[in-house]
């Protein structure tokens, strides 16, 4: 009698691992199917003008990804910051402005948001030329944790969504390595789709991020931010930026890096 027991307590669990993507993505369908409240709508308005100009397919898209992924992630306020409708829906549609025309997975490694008021302090040990470490105190605007954790300044947030057009937005840059961390440790490739599409990601990335690497050694001006050139995990977060909000730059100065994008991303910003 007890194996017997064991036995269906173990047909059981495994019926319902089995069943736990049909059931989630049942929960999702209904979330977006139900209305996107007139306020967060209004809050689009106010806080994100770049929603404005997108085609209106995308709109719907991307609303109905903003219901799932704020039904799924908690916020957290973080020195005093009460969380309000208006932080968590400036949040998401930036966050879920990566997720268009892509699989649906919401991020399934990202557990809560946090949010400061403004930039953080991080301590960090940094080893210098010499091999001795340091403790040295950083002032952030995001950070992106593998653990499940992804810190924003509500600040650089607001700033980043106001400004559609400077290619500097904290939200996708920490979003993006959301997606490179879905491998395990950010490093510059994350799931492409098909095997065959990461020999010309890594051919086309790596010669950008070694051009982006002398250009800052040499302090020659680029289009992307010379942080980009740290490692390859900062440089996809980056190039993700320039991605979306300066595209016509990118596909005139680095077409075949835009062409790698628009193809991981599943979008063409050239056409809003």
């Amino acid at each position: 009698m007890p194996a017997l027991i064991l036995t269906c307590l173990a047909l059981l669990l495994v019926l319902w691992f089995m069943g736990q993507p049909y059931w989630t993505e049942h929960k999702r369908r209904r979330l977006r199917a139900q209305p996107f409240p007139t306020e967060w709508r209004r809050i689009l308005q106010r806080r994100v003008p770049y929603v404005r100009a997108m085609p209106a397919d995308l709109q719907l898209q991307l609303k109905q990804h903003m219901l799932v992924f704020l039904a799924e992630k908690a916020f957290i306020g973080c020195d005093g910051l009460e969380i309000t409708d208006e932080i968590r829906v400036t949040v998401a549609v930036q966050a879920c402005l990566l997720l268009l025309n892509r699989p649906g997975t919401y991020y399934p490694g990202l557990r809560q948001i946090l949010v400061y008021p403004g930039s953080f302090v991080v301590h960090r040990v940094q080893t210098d030329y010499a091999g001795v470490a340091h403790h040295e105190p950083r002032a952030l605007s995001g950070e992106s944790w593998s653990e499940g954790q992804v810190i924003l300044s509500w600040h650089d947030t607001l700033e980043g969504a106001a400004n559609p057009t400077d290619g500097q937005n904290v939200t996708i840059h920490e979003f993006a390595h959301q997606l490179d961390q879905e491998t395990g440790v950010a490093n510059g490739a994350p799931i492409l789709g098909r095997r065959a599409h990461y020999a010309r990601w890594t051919e086309v990335l790596g010669a950008e991020f070694s051009a982006l690497q002398a250009r800052a050694d040499h302090r020659t001006a680029s289009l992307f931010s010379d942080y980009g050139a740290t490692n390859p995990a900062e440089f996809f977060a980056v190039i993700s930026e320039v991605f979306f909000e300066q595209p016509q730059r990118m596909a005139d100065e680095h077409p075949a890096l835009y062409r790698e994008l628009s193809q991981f991303y599943q979008l063409n910003p050239l056409s809003w």
